[in-house]
């Protein structure tokens, strides 16, 4: 009977009509990941030294960045590159806002993605400077960690250390400021930890 077919066939295309429908409703921006709710993946990173003459051989870091010894503060790991033109879409509103929320409990950092330390340096003087620390991750090991899709990428970490949000593309100032102060809220009074002089880059 048609009316047997029409109500078999509207059983089937209505599981994919669901999922359309649930598909508008997501931000492309945030990403599908088994991260969020999870403990941050740790790493100990190199801060990449920014005194340097270009063509001068690459110094050792003398500063690490653990993110065990960062607990109890809120965290924006983002993810960048020289070569990534997206990236000069946010890098602005990231070095704005960085010493802003510091004292509130917040502590950025970026992580070089594929990308030389020289190329790196001339990109960020050439972006007028950055007021957190670059770390290096030459084998990319963090970013495997954090299922890295390519560049920009941003995470947010709570205070408790676990992941709350993954964000791909340009991040915005909105999006900054509304996740932040979120977190802030429900943050206990974060630890104080202050920022080293030698960390804002002119």
């Amino acid at each position: 009977m048609n009316w047997k077919r029409a109500a078999m066939g509207t059983a089937a295309i209505a599981p994919l009509v669901a999922l359309l429908a649930f598909g508008m409703t997501r931000n492309p921006k945030e990403i599908l990941s088994p991260l969020p709710g999870r403990a941050a993946p740790d790493f100990a990173l190199a801060v990449m030294p920014m005194d340097v003459t270009d063509g001068a051989p690459e110094p050792a870091s003398t500063d690490t960045v653990r993110l065990a010894d960062r607990r109890g503060r809120i965290q924006v790991v983002n993810y960048y590159a020289s070569w990534c033109l997206a990236c000069r879409d946010e890098h602005p509103v990231l070095s704005a806002l960085a010493p802003r929320y510091a004292a509130r409990g917040v502590d950025f950092v970026g992580i070089v993605y594929k990308d030389s330390p020289s190329a790196m340096r001339r990109w960020i003087v050439q972006m007028g400077g950055q007021t957190y620390p670059a770390l290096l991750d030459p084998s990319a090991r963090s970013a495997i960690d954090y299922g890295l899709y390519g560049v920009p990428e941003t995470v947010f970490i709570g205070a408790d250390g676990r992941v709350v949000k993954k964000y791909i593309g340009p991040v915005t100032h909105q999006v900054l400021t509304s996740t932040l102060d979120s977190l802030i809220a429900l943050a206990p009074a974060p630890p104080v930890q202050p920022v080293p002089a030698d960390t804002v880059v002119r």
